[in-house]
């Protein structure tokens, strides 16, 4: 298993690796040996290579001798990552981001271009933030028993500041849903994956493990994801990842009351901030969610706070 285990972490390091212009991807190999810790690789014309590790930012080779980034390196690098044809992807491109195999994000920044008052594309992309994929497996192990209840899983609602692995969270709540443990009975999971990050989908294949039970809509807007999936999977659960604007809120309703029980996030700092947020309050006060679950930003992705009840009454704290 664990061989089976570094194989895999060997093959998304060269997949990383893969999309790379070749100059930078040698003083990347040169830098690193894995993905261990590796958050971000920041690539920006003009500007040293930059990378995110272990939450700490680090300039390669070394500050005082910078590999500077060149226009050439960045159209090699994107050449790469849209296999010699970015016009394929214009619709990613749209979004700001492309997802590559392996479940990594790339967002870009350049020239937009507008058509009707809607972004039409990015040209001269001048900006790319590889964001690296991470599965963490098990890191919701602590939090089943507070989110279910004869061996059926609470609406729950994960309360996060940026950065503090509540995607990583919610992936590994839907892998253990969908599969089955002794907190929880297997069942049908319907994930709505707007922003690719959750299933990390590459050709509409998911790259990350999100159980037996699981079905994926990618690239799909929240509220129309949530409807569309209860008219054709009856899902038994649906995850979703940051919630926030009134259709949310009121697909979210709609599939409480068919039955679906509910796993989604938002961002906030407390559940005192996320009472005072105009939609969100709302929620919290009619206690449409039977668990909050507040993370904060410790040293392992998905830290716990503070897990409430319905009423906000507190049932853990760290």
């Amino acid at each position: 298993m664990e061989r089976s285990d570094r194989r895999e972490k060997t093959g998304r390091y060269e997949q990383i690796l893969g999309i790379l212009a070749k100059s930078i991807r040698k003083v990347i190999r040169e830098e690193t040996d894995s993905l261990d810790g590796l958050q971000e690789i920041r690539l920006r014309t003009g500007q040293p290579i930059r990378i995110v590790r272990c939450n700490r930012e680090k300039i390669l080779p070394t500050e005082a001798e910078p590999h500077i980034i060149t226009k050439e390196e960045l159209r090699e690098t994107m050449d790469y990552i849209s296999h010699f044809s970015l016009y394929a992807y214009e619709n990613e491109l749209r979004q700001g981001f492309l997802t590559v195999e392996g479940g990594h994000r790339v967002g870009v920044a350049g020239k937009v271009i507008m058509e009707k008052d809607r972004v039409k594309n990015i040209q001269y992309i001048s900006s790319v933030n590889i964001r690296v994929s991470h599965e963490v497996i098990g890191c919701a192990d602590s939090l089943l028993p507070y989110i279910t209840k004869n061996m059926q899983i609470c609406h729950t609602l994960i309360i996060s500041p940026p950065c503090c692995g509540k995607t990583t969270l919610i992936r590994d709540l839907i892998r253990q849903i969908s599969d089955g443990n002794k907190y929880v009975k297997g069942c049908s999971v319907g994930v709505v994956d707007e922003r690719s990050e959750l299933g990390g989908c590459y050709l509409g294949i998911a790259q990350n493990h999100l159980g037996s039970r699981t079905d994926i809509l990618d690239c799909c807007p929240k509220a129309e994801g949530m409807i569309m999936l209860i008219r054709s999977m009856a899902p038994q659960v649906i995850a979703v990842d940051e919630i926030g604007t009134s259709e949310d809120i009121h697909a979210i309703e709609y599939a409480m009351q068919c039955g679906c029980k509910l796993i989604a996030s938002v961002h906030g700092l407390d559940m005192d901030e996320a009472k005072k947020k105009p939609v969100l309050g709302e929620m919290i006060r009619r206690r449409m969610f039977e668990r909050y679950v507040v993370l904060g930003n410790g040293v392992h992705p998905g830290e716990i706070r503070g897990i409430y009840d319905e009423r906000g009454s507190v049932l853990c704290r760290e």
